[in-house]
């Protein structure tokens, strides 16, 4: 005869032994508190996630130690731009007549020139090669015509050594007669006074050789009339320091010469 089965507590069979059921132990206030440290310090503030508004006092340097031109915080300021700032600032390089560097005087920004900078050494290297090809098939159409990786690095010391070290001189120079500037300024004008070659670089591209040289010389013109306004407006008050604006216009045209001679010969 089949017979039901019950379920008994396991504590009442035969040689079992009752679970031990440790008491629910008060959290400690001390042990609390402790937990609660060790939370607010991690991550650590050196590059951890903060919440927005806490200040950041990691290992950021102001601008005024010198540890601060090691540290990329020091420099975020100078990036701290928007579109509509950047292409405001990109027409007013094409437009001369407007006072730049009056406009940029708030708010310098490095992230212009960088990016003109490095759009123009590609745009220089790839163009000039086409323009060098389409030249050569106009007057020689059946000789071979071979990439030249060169203009790579031509393009890279030119346009790079130009943006950083002209600037760099002109600060020293303007420091050493007594006139008081500043050099991102310096080199915020002189970053988006390149930006006439881009579009420039584009028309030189076409094989005909008085075009090619009337382009370059109504864009050179036109950066160097610019980079000589904004000098003078940068040294109002200082004195006569016409060489010096003179000097700098030259440069400004020789560079568009060198362009259209070494790239789009």
């Amino acid at each position: 005869m089949e017979e039901g089965y019950t379920s008994m507590p396991s504590s009442h069979l035969l040689g079992s032994v009752p679970a031990a059921i440790p008491e629910e132990k008060k959290p400690d206030a001390n042990e609390g508190a402790s937990a609660q440290a060790n939370l607010q310090i991690f991550p650590p503030t050196n590059g951890g996630y903060q919440s927005p508004g806490t200040p950041h006092d990691g290992d950021e340097q102001t601008a005024s130690n010198w540890k601060g031109f090691f540290s990329i915080s020091s420099y975020k300021p100078y990036f701290n731009v928007d579109t509509d700032v950047v292409v405001d600032r990109i027409i007013g390089s094409v437009y001369p007549m407007t006072d730049f560097y009056r406009k940029i005087d708030a708010n310098p920004d490095m992230y212009g020139p960088l990016w003109i900078s490095t759009t123009l050494v590609f745009m220089l290297s790839a163009l000039g090669n086409c323009a060098t090809y389409l030249m050569l098939k106009r007057i020689e159409p059946n000789t071979a015509w071979n990439f030249d990786v060169n203009y790579v690095n031509w393009a890279a010391c030119v346009v790079y050594g130009y943006a950083i070290v002209v600037p760099a001189a002109f600060y020293f120079m303007l420091q050493y007669l007594g006139s008081t500037t500043s050099l991102i300024r310096l080199w915020c004008m002189w970053g988006y006074s390149l930006f006439i070659f881009m579009p420039t670089s584009l028309l030189l591209v076409i094989p005909v050789g008085i075009l090619r040289w009337l382009i370059i010389l109504l864009s050179g013109s036109a950066s160097s009339w610019f980079v000589s306004l904004n000098l003078k407006a940068c040294t109002e008050g200082s004195g006569d320091l016409t060489a010096l604006v003179v000097s700098a216009l030259v440069l400004q045209f020789a560079l568009a010469i060198f362009i259209k001679v070494f790239f789009f010969a």
